[in-house]
């Protein structure tokens, strides 16, 4: 009985899958994730520091990305931050038809997932994990999961 060599090539991604991994991918990405994410650090009424902080970017960068001067590309880990970002605020929207949408991330919030805190300050001690699990615990008020 004849073995089959094994080879390892890359395996591609399923349609529509979206892994970050990909250099093209993300430069295609990186623009809209940028735009959403300076969208909601407003809305949230952010400052510098802590938008920095939950992209995952120096202040200098932050800075650069909010007056339009930087043409760089998001690394896979700040994609994956601007997605559970974005979901939140989206989220967060779907749940609340008011403004609490957009102060809900800044309110002290005794859930176990942010340990009295607020949600921004969890997420920017907590990275990318607490920000999946801020994202996990909306849609789950929301009665997504």
């Amino acid at each position: 009985m004849a073995s089959a060599a094994i080879t390892h090539q890359a395996v591609p991604a399923a349609a529509g899958l979206q892994t970050f991994s990909g250099e093209g991918d993300r430069k295609r990405l990186t623009g809209a994730a940028i735009k959403a994410v300076l969208r909601l650090v407003d809305a949230w009424g952010g400052s510098n520091a802590e938008g920095a902080a939950l992209l995952g970017v120096s202040e200098s960068t932050w800075d650069r990305i909010k007056a339009g001067k930087w043409d760089g590309t998001l690394s896979q880990d700040q994609l994956t931050r601007a997605s559970a970002l974005i979901g939140v605020f989206k989220g967060l929207h779907l749940l609340f038809a008011d403004g609490m949408a957009d102060r809900w991330p800044r309110l002290p919030n005794r859930a176990p997932v942010f340990g009295a805190k607020s949600p921004v300050d969890a997420m920017i001690e907590g990275g990318i994990p607490r920000m999946l699990e801020t994202r996990q615990y909306i849609d789950a008020l929301r009665g997504g999961l």
